[in-house]
């Protein structure tokens, strides 16, 4: 039986890469300046330069995640189609999103009985799970199957790495990921800090270096570690409103490793509203995350 794959708007997917993937986007919640956006990935309701904008203005946005209600609705409308869902969520580690699909699969089973629901913790964020769905999409299109395919997003989930550095300390610290005081020493020493996804899908801090293009170069470093085949692979790199600084890790990667392909795109509001602006992030397939 045909199938449809879901996924959520954290992929941070552009419209380009959306449509050509046939891939159905649910789109989280952005809360700012007392009014209320879904953050599509066509970036309708609410375009990523100017939430960036708000942002520099000095708004803080929150975030709330697809309710099991509404996945319910999606995942109806889908099984009414005569299609089985494979949803690929946001990681666990990171955001509830998942678990409410997990109990829209269950109330539905009842109602669809023999027909499947599968939801997958892709334990990603960002392009890197876009770039996880990107690829499942691939497998799809040679015929996996929906068991095949949820199979092998867990099994392969874990050789998706992300690398990010951000720009500005003060927005982590509002969101309470570093303290005041290193904040404050850390933008007077003009200290970047370099982050991951860990194997259960948190941001991890990593490594500290002086001055944004150590902060990039960084970056490129990890890839030459552990990327497997890069002159072969499909890449991705999402920034929060510095499309300069994602080129120049983009050129850096292809000329050290060899990179033909290399998508950039926003990294989009709900993330966005959680890293601040001044982001940049590298996905890619490695032998492990770290």
């Amino acid at each position: 039986m045909a199938y449809q794959i879901i996924t959520d708007s954290t992929t941070d997917l552009t419209p380009e890469l959306t449509a050509q993937m046939n891939v159905s986007v649910l789109p989280l919640t952005v809360h700012i300046d007392g009014k209320e956006f879904e953050d599509h990935p066509y970036g309708d309701e609410l375009p990523a330069k100017k939430f960036y904008d708000m942002i520099r203005a000095g708004a803080m946005p929150t975030t709330s995640q697809v309710t099991p209600e509404r996945f319910a609705e999606v995942f109806r409308k889908v099984l009414d189609e005569g299609k089985d869902v494979l949803y690929l969520g946001f990681s666990s580690g990171l955001s509830g999103t998942v678990n409410a699909a997990r109990i829209a699969a269950q109330d539905l089973a009842e109602e669809y009985p023999g027909r499947k629901i599968r939801t997958v913790d892709t334990l990603a964020a960002s392009m890197g799970e876009g770039l996880l769905v990107y690829l499942a999409c691939k497998k799809r299109d040679e015929g996996m199957d929906i068991d095949e395919l949820a199979g092998w997003v867990e099994r392969e989930r874990l050789h998706l790495s992300h690398w990010f550095t951000v720009d500005d300390l003060n927005h982590l610290k509002r969101g309470g990921r570093v303290s005041g005081a290193a904040a404050f020493f850390g933008t007077m020493l003009n200290i970047k800090p370099v982050l991951h996804v860990d194997d259960e899908g948190h941001l991890i801090p990593m490594e500290k270096v002086r001055g944004r293009r150590a902060s990039l170069d960084a970056l490129v470093a990890h890839m030459k570690k552990t990327a497997i085949d890069p002159e072969n692979q499909v890449i991705f790199i999402s920034h929060s409103d510095c499309l300069d600084d994602a080129q120049y890790v983009g050129d850096q990667i292809k000329a050290q490793l060899g990179v033909k392909e290399v998508h950039i795109g926003y990294i989009g509001p709900v993330i966005g509203s959680h890293t601040g602006v001044g982001t940049v992030a590298l996905f890619f397939v490695a032998k492990n995350r770290d």
